[in-house]
């Protein structure tokens, strides 16, 4: 017992003297030499040994690297192109421990082989329904780099690597290697205040089989209510790619909403099909103003319908990526809400919570492709930037309130890689005509940029930067019929019902950094953020409106040692908050995933956001 008081006792004598002499920096001394003095005393029991392992990985098993890999190696399948396809040979491999690339690594202590025993790993037909290529078939090189594209996109899946080879000495024909690196699936989560404590569980990879399952449970201590959510999804049907979702959720007021999705987007430029249905019913009680200003809570109870069905075609008749992956598509569909209660008309004298049939028609040219990258929102994976081009026209003819309006929209959306970094745009206008007159007019424009990967000395960061714009004109005199700056429509964290307008400017700014830092095994990689939000109505002057803004920072820990590798923690402060806002201060609030990308898709047709 006294050996292994003294073996916790060096552990936390060799942590605390690592972080007070943190900020000395000595020339030339060794900064692992505390985790190999734990290592070696480690190994004179079997008890301690055993508690190494479970805790920290071998300090000399692979040296870590200052600066990253920031290159993207392309695979060429042109030697095999044409070749049938003997056969494909898949390997799904658990997340600890294991490698796409290098079949030789293995788990290398007690913790990375319990996580990969209690996990599920990916079946075979889990990655076999994701892929576009066929046995016994020739082969297809953009669409083995789609399948490996698609493989990867998926939510469960960390990394894929697909290499071909010809089945033998003569062979006319070719086998393909696929290996598939799992990523820990099961995801708790859990938050708490002096008002409420939530949990949450998903499920991403539900035993093996690639379904997500969502679950949330909110309780309150002030009233003793209680609110849960769950949702079931299959994302891919016996290699068809249509995802079916189940939700249900109730809130701490009896609020709820159930729906079913049954939808098959254009998930990749090569899918010649898109179709959809979506069946829900909302019920809600919501605070509405009067005439006068005043207040009041309103029952909502909505039944929703909607179906839609597309064709995608090939433009042009070439066989190069560019010409395979530029389409016109055209699609089709129908909307209908049916409102069983709905506000008096003291709090909604338009009727603007009303039954409506509405019929859209789409017509689009899109042109979509990908660039690998790293070092984008994950350390050292590779990732997919979209980058293409949609020119869109979209038709519509709605029935509501006895009142028959016509509606037309139309899009431009532009992304790709220059030598000064990535950019993107987005371009809509939409409007509905009663006869001459415009009502429900939207503009929005929004672009995306990002720089190259910038080396300063041994850093690495890059620098985003999002702007967007919408302007409302003819909207309805109602509060449902305005947009706001909160979350994901301009401020993260950022929450207020009171505060609309007709017209809103945001601007997003965020600078993520990829450290070199070594401190004690440690490495932190800072992140930046700053949003800055105005709003206005039809009559004012959007730049002299008041602005509302957020300052964010947070940090992406990781350690080369610890089983544990990678967590994330992020303050943000907001200089002026409205009456009915949430606080100066939240933690966590942001995450360096929320900076939204293009992806240059069009299906279902819609009107313009208004949002």
């Amino acid at each position: 017992m006294l050996r292994k008081l003294k073996f916790f006792l060096l552990l936390l004598t060799i942590s605390c003297c690592q972080m007070s002499h943190a900020q000395e920096k000595p020339a030339k001394k060794d900064s692992l030499r505390g985790y190999r003095n734990i290592e070696r005393y480690s190994k004179k029991r079997g008890f301690t040994k055993f508690l190494h392992k479970l805790i920290f990985k071998p300090v000399d098993s692979k040296k870590p690297k200052n600066k990253p890999k920031d290159k993207v190696v392309l695979k060429n399948y042109s030697e095999y192109e044409g070749k049938i396809i003997r056969n494909i040979h898949i390997t799904t491999l658990d997340p600890f421990g294991f490698s796409e690339k290098d079949s030789t690594k293995k788990a290398r202590n007690g913790f990375e082989r319990f996580g990969n025993r209690i996990h599920i790993r990916s079946s075979r037909l889990t990655i076999k329904n994701l892929l576009l290529i066929k046995k016994n078939r020739p082969l297809d090189s953009l669409l083995v780099k789609e399948s490996e594209r698609l493989i990867r996109s998926q939510r469960y899946i960390r990394a894929v690597d697909i290499t071909t080879k010809f089945a033998g000495a003569g062979s006319d024909s070719v086998d393909v290697y696929i290996r598939a690196l799992d990523s820990w699936s099961l995801i708790p989560n859990a938050s708490g205040s002096t008002s409420k404590t939530t949990f949450e569980l998903t499920e991403r990879n539900f035993l093996g089989t690639g379904h997500e399952l969502d679950n949330t449970y909110r309780q309150r201590f002030d009233n003793g209510r209680s609110a849960i959510s769950t949702r079931y999804t299959v994302p891919n049907i016996l290699n068809t790619y249509i995802r079916t979702s189940l939700a249900y959720s109730v809130d701490e007021h009896n609020n709820y909403s159930k729906s079913i999705t049954v939808d098959r987007p254009f998930f990749s430029a090569f899918a010649k099909w898109g179709a959809g249905i979506y069946i829900a019913q909302d019920f809600k009680v919501d605070s509405l103003p009067d005439a006068t200003g005043r207040y009041g809570p309103q029952n909502f109870k909505v039944g929703t319908q909607d179906a839609w069905v597309g064709k995608s075609l090939q433009i042009f008749k070439g066989n190069s990526e560019e010409d395979r992956t530029t389409n016109f598509i055209t699609s089709f569909r129908f909307l209908r809400r049916n409102y069983s209660e709905f506000p008096t008309p003291a709090y909604d004298s338009l009727k603007f919570f009303s039954d409506e049939n509405f019929y859209l028609a789409g017509f689009g040219v899109t042109s979509r492709k990908f660039i690998q990258d790293k070092y984008l929102f994950n350390y050292g994976i590779t990732e997919d930037v979209a980058i293409g081009k949609v020119y869109a026209l979209t038709v519509g003819y709605q029935n509501k309130n006895h009142i028959n309006r016509l509606y037309l929209g139309g899009r431009f959306s532009f992304g790709q890689y220059f030598r000064w970094g990535y950019f993107s745009t987005n371009v809509e206008y939409g409007t509905f005509f009663r006869g001459p007159i415009t009502q429900q007019t939207v503009f929005s424009v929004e672009a995306n940029y990002f720089t190259n990967l910038i080396e300063l000395g041994d850093w690495r960061l890059r620098q985003f930067v999002k702007p967007k714009l919408v302007i409302g004109n003819n909207r309805f005199p109602t509060i449902a019929d305005r947009v706001n700056l909160n979350e994901e429509n301009g401020i993260p964290g950022f929450n207020s019902y009171k505060l609309r307008g007709t017209k809103k400017a945001s601007l997003m700014l965020q600078t993520q950094s990829y450290s070199p830092w070594n401190l004690g095994g440690f490495r932190f990689n800072p992140f930046l953020t700053y949003t800055v939000g105005i709003l206005s109505n039809e009559n004012n002057n959007l730049y002299k409106g008041k602005a509302y803004s957020q300052i964010g920072i947070g940090v992406l820990i990781s350690n080369d040692f610890l089983v544990f590798n990678t967590f994330q923690f992020s303050f943000s402060y907001y200089p002026s908050v409205p009456e009915d806002g949430s606080g100066n201060m939240q933690t966590n609030s942001l995450k360096t995933t929320d900076f939204g990308m293009q992806n240059f898709e069009f299906g279902k047709p819609e009107t313009v956001p208004y949002e």
